[in-house]
């Protein structure tokens, strides 16, 4: 019985609606460093060592890569594969309650620094210059304390194949927590997702228990518990 897409969504994303952008040796594949820094493959049984040969190695000395789903059960001399606490990954199969609030609007090139500026300060590590460009971004601007316009809130699309869309990046500027924004912005693209006739899923921490908890009020349930890794290739 074939495994599926979800249970190894790197790889699968990466073999399907990110193959033309993929980095890819044998069954070994990753998102350029710019993009993402996960790397996905076919099965555990691969040989890493095809990832470090030729002149353009998927891994680098010294860089760092994530596996999700599915590790290597065996790497090469100086490589560490070290696991992390299983993520959450929760999907949802019916629309959402949208509540009310600001004007939501896709986010594109111009709001790119306001982006990572965002992204940097409450979704460090896993956000990189070109990762807007691997699905659709949506956002909440509002004034601050000091009448200043600025992104209050976002979601986007990640991972995905033909038939799932990953939810990704909600988050929201720390002064404008406790307004309803992650919740307005997750309804919103999960019913849009869901009517364009794919499942929306997405990945979160247990510890992180509030995100959690608002993912399953809102409709989302846990799909599985899925393994998560880095893999060092040593300098």
């Amino acid at each position: 019985m074939d495994a599926h897409p979800l249970d190894n969504p790197f790889w699968s994303s990466l073999t399907t609606r990110h193959r033309d952008i993929a980095l890819r040796v044998a069954d070994i594949a990753r998102y350029p460093a710019a993009y993402a820094p996960f790397l996905g493959i076919a099965d555990a049984d691969v040989d890493m060592r095809a990832a470090a040969e030729g002149a353009s190695p998927l891994v680098v000395p010294g860089e760092s890569v994530y596996l999700l789903g599915v590790a290597p059960a065996r790497v090469p001399e100086g490589w560490t594969l070290r696991a992390f606490d299983d993520l959450a990954q929760m999907a949802c199969t019916t629309p959402l309650d949208v509540i009310g609030g600001p004007e939501v609007i896709p986010l594109d090139e111009s709001h790119r620094a306001d982006v990572l500026a965002l992204t940097a300060l409450v979704y460090p590590h896993y956000f990189r210059d070109r990762t807007m460009d691997l699905g659709r971004y949506f956002g909440i601007y509002m004034s601050d304390a000091g009448g200043n316009t600025r992104l209050a809130a976002m979601i986007g699309e990640r991972l995905g194949t033909d038939a799932y869309t990953e939810m990704s990046a909600i988050c929201t500027h720390p002064e404008f927590n406790g307004r309803g924004y992650a919740r307005r912005l997750t309804a919103l693209l999960t019913n849009d997702t869901l009517a364009q006739g794919r499942m929306p899923f997405l990945h979160v921490s247990h510890a992180n228990a509030r995100a959690k908890q608002l993912y399953e009020q809102l409709g989302y349930r846990l799909r599985r518990n899925i393994g998560f890794w880095s893999l060092r290739r040593d300098a």
